[in-house]
């Protein structure tokens, strides 16, 4: 059986939880099948991956429409292929069209959903109803649909009610435990001015709305004087969302030292020392489908705080690896939380009960590093992924 995996990201240019799951799948997948990548950016060097350009005179009008032109390119280039395996809505459309044209079975994994993340249309303009089309053409007549956890698959069943429930599978996203794991090296703290004898809370994300940075930086206001905070901030969505950003950051520096903001993709060997030594990693996310970076730090051996949405709660186990926020969003499709002042306030707490009890941090630490190495593996994915494979081509 021959797989063709369509996505934007591909290392090197990584960026999400997208990239490392496409990377991680495709290793593990090749020790059991035929994998070729369609990737988009820059020319990659590595056998059967193939990278694709966004058209430069559509992307002038519109960045969503460079990406469909690109998305037209890797289609042509499925010829041959019994699968094609789309990741994300920059690549769900070429997944689509190969289908269409090549007659090959189509499998899509959700690692979100475009109505769900609002916010976008301040990055993409029109440009998002763009992409939310491509989204929704493409998962209405896929034959069959990943989502990375439980509760993905419920909300792709609520957004495409017109998506059959028995086409909808669920595969957990997977972690090395080989790359991330305790690291007693402290070559990133210092090189960062972080004192490793100071506990510190973590947050490693993108900057975007998506990732609740904003409410983790009101919630700092009250921790513990003696905590530190590291940021290890991704690129920003936007201006406006960069500047409010900084203009946070500056404002908790007024009022307490130890605030630390690390810009820019880390390589793996400065996250797994960060995650390490940190007492606690904060997911403060208004939407996240799965969470990668959860089970990064859990394997690493660190406590982790989350805002208990989508399908972090299936990652974290409340009062076991960690300690779950609740979260209530407004209503509508905002995605900010009905009541911000109190979300902040309650990351806070959490965070500040961890920052105090060591033994309660080491307790939790321990328990996620069990349950990374004992409940998520890519071979495990990549085995249940050729089963929907087969699926797929069976429904054809």
């Amino acid at each position: 059986m021959r797989a063709d995996l369509l996505t934007r990201e591909y290392p090197p240019e990584v960026y999400g939880g997208a990239g490392v799951h496409v990377a991680e799948l495709s290793r593990s997948m090749r020790r059991l099948t035929d994998v070729r990548v369609r990737c988009l950016g820059e020319p990659r060097q590595e056998k059967d991956v193939t990278a694709y350009r966004p058209d430069a005179d559509l992307a002038a009008a519109d960045a969503a429409l460079g990406f469909l032109g690109a998305d037209l390119a890797m289609a042509r280039d499925c010829a041959g292929a019994d699968v094609v395996h789309s990741h994300t809505w920059y690549a769900n459309m070429a997944g689509h069209l190969a289908r269409t044209l090549h007659g090959a079975a189509h499998v899509m994994t959700m690692h979100s959903l475009e109505p769900l993340r609002p916010w976008k249309a301040e990055q993409l303009g029109g440009g998002y109803a763009l992409s939310s089309w491509m989204e929704r053409t493409a998962v209405r007549a896929a034959d069959r649909v990943v989502a990375v956890s439980a509760a993905m698959r419920e909300d792709v069943l609520r957004v495409y009610p017109q998506v059959d429930p028995e086409r909808v599978r669920v595969i957990h996203n997977g972690i090395d435990t080989d790359v991330y794991r305790p690291d007693p090296r402290t070559d990133a703290l210092h090189r960062h001015g972080i004192d490793p004898d100071r506990p510190y809370a973590l947050f490693v994300g993108r900057v975007t709305r998506q990732k609740g940075l904003s409410h983790l930086l009101r919630a700092a206001f009250g921790l513990p004087p003696e905590a530190q905070l590291v940021l290890c901030c991704g690129q920003p969505d936007t201006p406006a969302v960069a500047a409010e950003t900084a203009a946070l950051v500056e404002e908790l520096r007024t009022v307490r030292d130890g605030v630390f903001r690390v810009d820019g993709m880390l390589d793996a060997t400065s996250v797994r020392q960060l995650l390490t030594h940190a007492t606690v990693f904060v997911c403060p996310s208004v939407y996240e489908p799965m969470g990668i970076v959860n089970l990064e730090a859990m394997a690493c051996g660190t406590a982790v705080v989350a805002s208990a949405v989508g399908g972090i709660p299936e990652v974290v186990v409340d009062g076991g690896t960690g300690t779950l926020v609740g979260f209530e969003a407004l209503p509508g499709a905002s995605g900010e939380p009905a009541d911000p002042a109190g979300f902040a306030e309650a990351l806070c707490r959490a965070v500040s009960e961890v920052i105090t009890d060591p033994e309660r941090a080491r307790r939790y630490g321990a328990a996620g590093r069990e349950r990374a190495v004992t409940r998520f593996s890519w071979d495990r994915a990549a085995e249940r992924t050729l089963e929907v494979y087969a699926e797929a081509l069976a429904a054809r």
